[in-house]
C-alpha cells in the first residue's frame, strides 16, 4: 500500500506517496484551472483537467471557505511534477464516518497504477482523520475504474441502472507494523489486513 505522508504548506495540504504528490486545490487555483490560466510552476498535463472534473472545480472556485482537508486534490507525478489528474472527497465524513471519493487520471497516464496509488493514499489519509467508510461509484461499463476500486480494497455493495456503488469499511489500527486489524469490506465480510 502507498504510504501517505501528509503535510500542510500555506493553506495547501500535500499527501506524498512513492511516485505521486496529491496537492489540495484552493478556490483560487480551481478558478485558474477552469479558465486554463497557466502560470509558472503549474505544470499541467495537456489533457488536464478531465472533463468530468470541471463542474467540481467550478463549484470549488465559488466556495469561500472550503474544507481544508476533505476537498479536491491535484495528482502530480513526483518525478516530473506534472499534474496528471485529480482526486477528491465530496465533503467531510458524515455523522457515521462515511466519506465519498472520486478520482480520474488523464488518458496518457493510465494503466500505470497511478489511480490506485492515489486512491490508497487518499483512503489512508481519510482514515487518519476520522473516516470509517469510504464510498465511491462508477459506471458499469468502466471496468478500469472498477479494477482500481477493487485493488484499493473497496467492494461492490449495490447497483442502480448503469451505476455501481463501492464501499470500504476502515478503521485506524495501532502503530505496530505487524499488527493485524479487522475491517469490514463493502459486502459485510471481515477482511484481515497487515498494517
Amino acid at each position: 500500500m502507498a504510504i501517505a505522508n501528509p503535510r500542510c504548506e500555506t493553506r495547501v495540504m500535500v499527501i506524498e506517496t512513492s511516485r505521486l504528490t496529491l496537492e489540495s486545490i484552493t478556490p483560487e487555483l480551481a478558478a485558474r484551472i477552469v479558465s486554463r490560466d497557466r502560470r509558472t510552476g503549474d505544470d499541467w498535463h495537456a489533457e488536464y483537467p478531465l472533463l468530468e472534473e470541471l463542474s467540481l472545480l467550478r463549484t470549488l472556485a465559488r466556495t469561500h471557505d472550503p474544507d481544508p482537508v476533505f476537498t479536491l486534490y491535484m495528482i502530480r507525478r513526483r518525478d516530473d511534477h506534472i499534474a496528471i489528474g485529480g482526486i477528491g472527497y465530496f465533503g467531510p465524513p458524515d455523522p457515521d464516518g462515511r466519506v465519498r471519493i472520486g478520482y480520474g487520471v488523464v488518458p496518457a497516464a493510465r494503466r500505470r497504477g497511478f489511480a490506485t496509488e492515489a486512491l490508497r493514499a487518499a483512503i489512508a489519509f481519510a482514515a487518519d482523520r476520522g473516516a470509517a467508510t469510504i464510498a465511491a461509484d462508477t459506471l458499469a461499463g468502466n471496468s478500469a475504474s472498477q479494477k482500481v476500486l477493487i485493488k484499493a480494497g473497496l467492494s461492490e455493495v449495490a447497483r442502480s441502472g448503469s451505476v455501481l456503488y463501492f464501499e470500504l469499511g476502515i478503521r485506524k489500527c495501532g502503530d505496530r507494523g505487524n499488527e493485524r486489524c479487522r475491517s469490514r469490506n463493502g459486502n459485510g465480510r471481515d477482511r484481515e489486513d497487515q498494517v
